[in-house]
């Protein structure tokens, strides 16, 4: 039987306590029905929101979602809205967990927040139990899987979904290059480069938008919740999600995909067992996702890929160089972190070096 989700919760760090008597407090004010005292368990990974499980005296769990401590809703962080793509998912994607309640008062927990259902099963991170990555076959179609869940987003009417409002038209992947470029030189530290060749090169090539569709913005297996037998059974963090182009999605999936032919330093860095023998590479994943997307979606990925994959790399970067910037000003002490720096250059002279 392969683990359970609890195997990734530790004791809360300091800096991210809760006030679980106001928690309660609210709980009970607002229907929910917990029994107090409360337990708190915090996951492991992640590096934006804050999550936790949460559990009463008698034993009922809930997931609580939240932006760290002193940390304004910005669209990475905010609530509101993850809660509500999420209750509009729920009827349209099974593996979409239900939202239980959401909380817009800072004054409760520091911030606003969710509680979800909690999703029993198993998360993986850089490696597969062993009952199931000794079957290569199995490992295959584990990946297989999470492309095809992928396409099923990307194919969500989000008109009937009620989500429509969502999308800011066209101009998607514009308001991309130059969002994250801001972002990057807002946040940038001494110890990383300027990256301007590259922000400029990702202007300059940047293609057309494709199509609209409800995209989730961190698509990756540790975002994924599996059953005993690999079956995917959840689908977490929506923090990011949005009404955008798949194929830019796609390109933001695929800069975690370390695959085994990797460069050492490459694979060092890796967050998800993606080398693992049986899974696919990425070629193979952009050539599944295209065939069965089709279009204008598969024939973009075909003239545009090197830009879709180098838009993946500098973005993660971004992401990894505004928590690095957080924890070189003592925003956050995780010790995590304190490698971070490091990773940027390297995701950064990486995407460099695919520039034509």
């Amino acid at each position: 039987m392969v683990s359970s989700v609890p195997s990734r919760t530790s004791q809360v760090r300091a800096e991210d306590a809760l006030d679980l008597e106001s928690l309660l407090l609210w709980a009970n004010e607002n229907g929910v029905g917990l029994i107090g005292p409360l337990d708190l368990l915090q996951f492991q990974g992640g590096a934006s929101n804050l999550t936790y499980l949460v559990t009463d005296s008698v034993g009922v769990s809930y997931v609580l979602r939240k932006p760290p401590h002193g940390v304004k809703a910005a669209s990475a962080h905010d609530m509101g809205r993850e809660t509500r793509v999420l209750s509009a998912l729920g009827p349209i994607l099974a593996p979409a967990p239900d939202v239980i309640a959401h909380c817009e008062n800072s004054e409760v927990l520091g911030t606003p927040f969710y509680l979800m259902e909690y999703i029993q099963g198993h998360i993986l991170s850089t490696s597969i139990p062993a009952e199931l990555s000794a079957n290569e076959d199995a490992v295959r179609s584990l990946c297989e899987s999470m492309v095809d869940a992928l396409v099923q987003l990307h194919q969500v009417n989000v008109s009937e979904a009620g989500l429509a409002d969502l999308d800011r038209g066209d101009g998607y992947v514009s308001r991309q290059i130059s969002g994250w470029s801001k972002r990057y030189r807002d946040s940038r530290t001494e110890d990383v480069p300027d990256a301007e060749i590259l922000m400029s090169w990702l202007e300059k090539n940047q293609p057309q938008d494709v199509e609209h569709v409800l995209i989730h913005g961190d698509w990756r297996f540790d975002n994924l919740v599996l059953d005993s037998r690999g079956s995917l059974i959840g689908i977490l963090d929506w923090e990011m999600s949005t009404i955008g182009d798949p194929c830019m999605d796609l390109g933001a999936a695929l800069a975690y995909w370390v695959q085994a032919d990797d460069d050492p330093e490459y694979l060092s860095v890796r967050m998800q067992p993606t080398d693992t023998p049986g899974m696919l590479t990425r070629s193979e994943v952009v050539e599944r996702y295209g065939v069965a997307m089709g279009g204008v979606v598969q024939q973009s990925l075909k003239e545009h890929w090197d830009f879709y994959e180098i838009y993946g790399i500098f973005r993660l970067a971004v992401i990894i160089q505004q928590i690095w910037a957080r924890y070189q000003s003592g925003a956050t002490t995780n010790p995590r972190f304190s490698g971070f720096g490091q990773v940027v250059n390297m995701l950064i002279t990486r995407a460099q070096s695919r520039i034509n």
